[in-house]
């Protein structure tokens, strides 16, 4: 089936290109979108890829109709389109130092290096300039979604008491669940007979998949939501992080099982547990406790003028002066000056990695030599370390997590649609 369709998705293609002189077909515009165009050989480039990805799933997953195919991954790279044009007007970038730490973190998951991910890439046949530029844009879109969507979110501390008193005693809490689902959407305002037709199409989802319907399938088919074109999987996620949407839902689930459809504010939504497994119920994490004076070098204040500067703090130090009088005189911390210095306890990963290696080499009360990080010239005293038990704190930062997530499909998806509506939008095939 699956050759089947290649054959199909290229004979297509092929008919809606025309041919150069020489006999090589010719790039084209499958749409017209605002200042920009979407092109045919982006469209076909995502298809092989989508047919690539289907073929190597384990099991292989059936894909819809050749047509169908087509006109929803136009339609995804109509979106993006629509998004990067916002993007680039609000004038979102991303530099080079933010794009090698995302491809570094890639190559870091996979076991590489980020200085062999050209070699590797191209081994599969991926073009590694083509590569970064389409990591650029998403990480740019990335950032959008969190600007545009991430405003018209809040999380109100009442929201946050209920949700840590219904996850008391919660069996979910303690898990985590690798999920997939099926996102039914409804017009903004639905009317009762659009939100029943919406309410229909989902039980006959459901009905399909209770008769060994292949999940995969039927959320390429018939999802609304973006991980549509991968299956609709979610991938893993921490029982104390879902949707509260899910909550309730995936409690009295076990792994294979797929829930009735359940509705939000403007879909329904189908969730699949693929699996679980148990999670521990409390945290521990070694904190420390630093303060440090900052200078930071400009147009006045060279770098060796702002490292002697330090050096004459030790000095004082050293003789008796207090070091938190000293910061709040000299440091260019706004954060910590006035406190003295400082930083109040602090656990791995809160520091810049050249900060984190001195506080990691320097002994409790002793005060380090100066040192530089991107921010400027720094010394710093360790005032304690501890074991913390943060899993309070985790409760009350996973409750936000839970209910941001639990707006945010939503809010993406209304944000999407109104980016669609207010746009010029002209295909051509």
């Amino acid at each position: 089936m699956l050759c089947a369709l290649t054959a199909v998705l290229a004979a297509t293609a092929a008919t809606s290109e025309e041919l150069s002189e020489t006999g090589d077909f010719l790039d084209g515009i499958a749409a017209i979108v605002d200042e920009g165009v979407v092109l045919k050989s982006q469209l076909r480039d995502q298809v092989a890829l989508i047919i690539e990805r289907a073929g190597k799933a384990n099991p292989p997953m059936s894909l819809p109709p050749a047509n169908e195919l087509r006109e929803q991954l136009l339609e995804r790279l109509i979106m993006n389109e629509i998004q990067l044009q916002r993007a680039n007007r609000i004038g979102l970038q991303v530099s080079d130092q933010m794009l090698n730490e995302a491809i570094a973190r890639i190559a870091a998951d996979n076991g590489s290096a980020f200085e062999d991910m050209p070699a590797l890439l191209a081994a599969d046949g991926i073009d590694y300039a083509t590569f970064r530029r389409e990591m650029r844009d998403e990480i740019k879109l990335d950032q959008l979604k969190r600007i545009d969507v991430g405003q018209r979110i809040t999380v109100s501390p009442r929201e946050i008491e209920q949700c840590i008193a219904d996850l008391e005693g919660n069996v979910v809490v303690n898990s985590d669940y690798k999920l997939s689902h099926i996102t039914i959407s409804m017009p903004e305002s639905a009317t009762n007979s659009q939100i029943a037709e919406s309410q229909a199409e989902a039980d006959q989802i459901v009905a399909r998949l209770l008769d060994g319907a292949d999940f995969r399938e039927l959320a390429i088919r018939y999802s609304d939501a973006q991980t549509a074109l991968e299956g609709g999987a979610l991938g893993w996620m921490k029982g104390s992080q879902l949707p509260t949407l899910y909550t309730d839902v995936v409690a009295a689930m076990k792994a294979g099982e797929v829930s009735k459809p359940v509705r939000s504010s403007s879909s329904f939504h189908i969730v699949k547990v693929d699996e679980m497994r148990s999670a521990d119920e409390r945290s521990q994490v070694d904190q420390v406790k630093v303060r440090h004076i900052l200078v930071t070098p400009n147009e006045i204040i060279d770098n060796e003028t702002a490292k002697q500067q330090l050096d004459d703090a030790l000095e004082r130090i050293g003789n008796g002066e207090e070091f938190a009088e000293i910061a709040k005189l000299l440091s260019d911390d706004p954060g910590s000056a006035q406190q003295g210095g400082d930083m109040g306890w602090a656990g791995p990963g809160t520091f810049v990695d050249e900060f984190e290696t001195v506080v990691g080499n320097t002994e409790i009360g002793s005060i380090s030599e100066p040192f530089r990080t991107r921010f400027g010239w720094h010394i710093i005293e360790v005032l304690d370390r501890r074991v913390y038990d943060n899993t309070e704190d985790l409760k009350e930062s996973n409750c936000v997590v839970r209910i941001q997530n639990s707006k945010v499909d939503d809010e993406t998806q209304l944000w999407m649609r109104r980016l669609r509506d207010e746009a010029f939008v002209d295909t051509r095939i």
